[in-house]
């Protein structure tokens, strides 16, 4: 069903070059910061990705861009995916809790880390009684792989898969009752890792971006085959500079502003690059992607095989006035029954990345207690 309650992750440079600022939006959506624009050595970039390293227990400081709440434990942990690669945790339990209990894994937005929108997700519904998890995926903030700030469809989807092992095996979970919330980008990744994973048993995806839609044909679907050839033209032309330099070219800082940008650009800016939601390791704060990450989302799209998360249930939620809606509405009416799609009146994109007043955090506790009995 759709319940209307009535009636941001895409960033592109403003100085890009051959295809221009507008054209490089059109083309490549929410992942090129620039093509050949403004490259930093990946060293560079490396070191604005991590930051200065806060970890809470083992003596450290709480390093979340939200409160920590004095209603749950936490703790930071480790785990390794398929591919070997180690990723990083926040682990969120319910103070004195007891038996064993529903657990969630959480993760997203696309260039976000676990102290940004994903944690507070996750220790907000660790308030509601469920055991958590918010994850890293590769290659970004504390966890592991080479060269750093890459993505992939396949391996950010097996991530997904690694957080259910690892929580799984928690003496405080019933590993028979998880479910996954995936934000933004990893919205998409989720309803994906939910398909391909019979052990989740229901998935929220919330202002979610298939970034292997936006990536391959651009906004509301605007690229033609002509642009996307040049874009893959020039691609390929990067994959012999960045073999040649032996290491991947960087595009220049995300969210950074110069004047006249899309208001969903702006918006972006407003959370990741003020105090509202920066982290010194998000990509999207204070890093950039590489300027080929966007290869391997180009021709693979993730959302193929949606209807294979039923009969388990699927919770979309998006804000009425998000630039984005269009993805939730398109995978909804892709996807099977069970599923429901959830309007918050007035919300752009980012609003669901922290406004506790907007994200609707009891429907989907109530939809987890009734889908992970």
């Amino acid at each position: 069903m759709t319940n209307h309650v009535e009636p941001g992750n895409a960033i592109a440079h403003p100085e890009t070059t051959k295809i221009g600022r507008r054209g490089l939006l059109k083309l490549t959506g929410a992942s090129i910061a620039a093509l050949g624009v403004g490259i930093m050595s990946s060293n560079q970039a490396n070191a604005e990705s991590k930051g200065s390293l806060q970890l809470t227990d083992n003596g450290l400081l709480w390093d979340k861009t939200f409160p920590k709440s004095d209603k749950v434990d936490h703790k930071k942990v480790r785990f390794t995916n398929r591919y070997g690669i180690s990723l990083s945790g926040d682990l969120y339990q319910p103070k004195n809790a007891s038996g064993k209990l529903a657990a969630i894994v959480v993760s997203g937005p696309f260039g976000a880390v676990k102290e940004q929108s994903s944690g507070l997700y996750a220790q907000t519904m660790a308030e509601r009684g469920f055991v958590t998890l918010a994850f890293d995926p590769s290659y970004t903030g504390e966890s592991g792989g080479e060269p750093r700030n890459i993505a992939s469809p396949d391996i950010n989807t097996e991530d997904f898969s690694a957080a259910v092992d690892f929580i799984g095996l928690l003496p405080s979970v019933d590993r028979e009752r998880v479910g996954i919330i995936g934000i933004c980008g990893w919205g998409g990744m989720a309803l994906n890792a939910a398909a391909i994973d019979k052990r989740v048993k229901a998935v929220v995806a919330s202002t979610m971006y298939d970034m292997t839609r936006v990536m391959s044909k651009g906004y509301n679907d605007s690229v033609t085959l002509s642009e996307r050839t040049k874009t893959l033209e020039q691609l390929g032309q990067q994959r012999w500079k960045d073999a040649d330099n032996g290491s991947p070219a960087y595009g220049p800082v995300m969210n950074q502003l110069k004047g006249g940008e899309a208001q969903f650009l702006v918006e972006y800016h407003d959370y990741y690059r003020t105090p509202r939601g920066f982290h010194p390791r998000s990509v999207n704060s204070n890093g950039s992607w590489t300027v080929t990450m966007p290869l391997s989302f180009l021709n693979m799209p993730i959302l193929s095989y949606i209807k294979e998360i039923s009969p388990r249930p699927a919770l979309l939620i998006h804000g009425e006035k998000a630039h984005s809606r269009y993805f939730s509405e398109t995978a909804y009416a892709n996807a099977a029954e069970p599923k429901e799609l959830m309007i918050i009146p007035g919300a752009v994109h980012t609003d669901l990345y922290d406004r506790v007043d907007v994200i609707p955090f009891e429907k989907m506790a109530t939809f987890f207690r009734t889908n992970l009995k």
